[in-house]
């Protein structure tokens, strides 16, 4: 792999892992592009190349912490505090908002917020439920994954499943009573996103824009779905991670390039931080429809140019 093509390939990692279009679908398409002109780099299949996809990842992910690292920061510091707090008394973790909750009371009394804020250990109980999200994604995503890529993957049923991804997106910008805050988070809500992103595996849908979707569609609030969505990222992305280099492990032969390895994670990091920060400002501004046009087009691109071949 020479330096122009994992910059290339860095850039488009970047870029898309937070554009809800699927960046695995627009890293692969531009693998096999790279390849149909005469580029050595290995198939998007061979051990190298899901290596060198994996890394990208990963660097996403700095991305991450940099562009949130406040609130992570903050985040990690009081889960440490309840934990210690719930360590010295046990008693003190409640156990009423960890049950489920299918409809939010949108006006509570300032005394009871004032007292839900005292008692709930709150980044704590964040934290728990974002695990519960993860959980989910793996019991859908170990039984069904091979699955879904063998039923979806081919032209036609991709061109399907970006479309319904626009058709969610343009949805999620029609969203306008958001009742639930951090406090309103439960297992019901967690579940659903996990669910969401369980079904991010199939091709063609986005990691991030199922999440987000599945978030607003149960009414969390645009801020709070888009940092739980990349929050719970984190997990996700490194558990996949280490599944996959267990797999490649076992291949006879690997050959690793230092060297484009080091540049796609510098590469896809950088673009990244830009790329995140533009998405959650069309989030904010509730403007994801306009992903949707892309997808769309995008969807019959892939449709009827790659159905042709």
């Amino acid at each position: 792999m020479s330096i122009f093509e994992s910059i290339l390939l860095g850039i488009i990692q970047g870029i898309f892992m937070f554009f809800p279009v699927s960046s695995t679908s627009h890293l692969v398409l531009t693998q096999h592009w790279l390849i149909e002109r005469g580029s050595s780099i290995p198939a998007p299949e061979s051990p190298e190349m899901i290596f060198f996809d994996l890394i990208v990842h990963v660097g996403t992910l700095v991305s991450i912490a940099v562009v949130f690292r406040k609130s992570l920061g903050r985040f990690l510091f009081r889960v440490w505090q309840d934990v210690i707090s719930v360590i010295n008394n046990p008693k003190s973790f409640p156990r009423k908002p960890l049950t489920f909750k299918l409809f939010v009371k949108e006006n509570p009394s300032l005394s009871k917020i004032k007292q839900d804020r005292r008692d709930e250990k709150l980044y704590l109980r964040l934290a728990l439920l974002g695990m519960l999200s993860v959980f989910v994604t793996g019991l859908i995503g170990f039984p069904l994954k091979s699955v879904f890529k063998e039923v979806f993957a081919t032209p036609g049923a991709i061109a399907v499943t970006l479309s319904i991804t626009g058709i969610l997106l343009w949805y999620t910008d029609m969203k306008l009573k958001q009742p639930r805050g951090l406090r309103k988070i439960d297992p019901f809500v967690a579940t659903i996103i996990g669910i969401g992103q369980g079904l991010a595996l199939i091709p063609g849908l986005s990691r991030s824009g199922m999440t987000i979707s599945f978030a607003l569609f149960v009414g969390l609030k645009r801020q709070w779905a888009a940092e739980y969505s990349f929050f719970i990222a984190f997990p996700t992305i490194l558990g996949a991670t280490l599944l996959q280099l267990i797999e490649i492990s076992q291949a006879d032969t690997i050959n690793l390039n230092l060297l484009p390895l080091t540049i796609g994670f510098i590469v896809s990091a950088i673009v990244g931080v830009f790329a995140l920060q533009i998405v959650l400002n069309f989030l904010y501004r509730a403007k994801f429809r306009y992903f949707s046009f892309y997808l769309w087009i995008l969807a019959i691109i892939v449709a009827f140019g790659m159905g042709s071949n």
